[in-house]
């Protein structure tokens, strides 16, 4: 676990978080996967962080915010992350939307947004639909060039491969 940092402000905040996020994507695009990292912060700093290991896991449900969560929430001695932000590279998907709902996570902050299967505006919105007992402050974009950046080369070098 890192030791607590203040920041002047939030916007400086989820930059220096995201950018701890960005570096769990990179390292899981060296290893072949899908390049999503995710961190969560609680009480001002990392108690988990990961990326994507379906590929090495042969398991589809090893994204980088179910890792993490199942992480933070052994880390925190808790399932419910009420205190909690999880920078997440890339706009959840359903099923991690669904798994940061029931975790109760007190804030989402994601880079790049997904028009395919983002579950957090782009295609729906589970992590804030008034149905459900759990609602999560949610920002996107942040870094968003950056995260996009990231998952646009792993793909492009795919292709050529």
């Amino acid at each position: 676990m890192s030791a607590p940092i203040t920041f002047a402000n939030r916007e400086e905040e989820d930059a220096w978080w995201m950018g701890e996020a960005i570096l769990e994507a990179e390292k899981a695009a060296r290893a072949g996967e899908v390049p999503v990292g995710a961190v969560v912060v609680h009480n001002g700093a990392i108690v988990a962080r990961g990326g994507n290991a379906m590929v090495g896991g042969k398991d589809a449900t090893q994204h980088a915010e179910l890792r993490v969560l199942r992480a933070a929430a052994y880390a925190v001695g808790d399932t419910r992350l009420t205190t909690a932000t999880l920078y997440v590279t890339l706009e959840p998907c359903a099923m991690c939307a669904g798994a940061i709902v029931l975790a109760r996570v007190g804030r989402v902050v994601f880079g790049a947004w997904d028009d395919k299967a983002g579950m957090s505006g782009s295609v729906g919105d589970l992590l804030r639909h008034p149905k459900l007992n759990h609602r999560c402050e949610v920002q996107g974009g942040v870094r968003s060039e950056e995260c996009a950046a990231l998952l646009t080369a792993f793909f492009r070098d795919r292709r050529q491969n």
